[in-house]
């Protein structure tokens, strides 16, 4: 269990690479990196979406399939090729209303730090490097790429009274 007043929760940034996909990336022959992607993951994105909690990815990376992925779950904010994430982070808090008390923040290496430290809950993988489990409040029991987002939203939305809970007047289709 998180502990945090997770009825504070409004908004909740994502690391891509070590999170929502494995650390291990099989390279495609042109040298694309190919990511791997939870179903269940997904379905507890797309239900946050259309249920008002502000989602964002933050990622170093910079590719059409990442983009792709998560605007077919709903999720609006996705900035990539962010070498520097907090200033991202700032200017997501600033786009959405979001103080960092509303606010959590998943992240597995050394570039989230100073996201996880300015984010009001810090939360990394179980097989984050020691820093950032050092700096996290929480680690979930998921290494990334195995169901960290919906371990976290689940729990988010479950204190809010948001899960299984359909909710949303959104009929759109998502890919999950």
């Amino acid at each position: 269990m998180i502990d945090y007043d997770l009825t504070k929760i409004r908004g909740i940034a994502f690391d891509v690479d070590g999170v929502l996909s494995p650390s291990t990336i099989p390279l495609h022959v042109s040298g694309e990196p190919m990511r791997m992607v939870n179903i269940k993951d997904g379905y507890a994105l797309q239900l946050a979406v259309k249920h008002g909690l502000q989602l964002a990815i933050i990622t170093g990376a910079a590719t059409t399939a990442v983009r792709v992925r998560f605007e077919g779950l709903g999720v609006q904010r996705i900035y990539q090729g962010a070498g520097m994430k907090l200033p991202v982070f700032l200017q997501w808090l600033k786009e959405t209303g979001l103080t960092p008390e509303q606010v959590a923040y998943v992240g597995d290496d050394i570039p989230d730090l100073q996201v996880m430290a300015a984010a009001g809950l810090p939360i990394a993988p179980a097989d984050a490097v020691p820093e950032v489990i050092a700096a996290a409040r929480y680690v979930t029991p998921c290494d990334g790429g195995h169901g960290v987002a919906r371990h976290v939203l689940e729990q988010v939305m479950k204190a809010q009274g948001m899960w299984l809970n359909a909710g949303g007047d959104d009929t759109r289709s998502f890919s999950w």
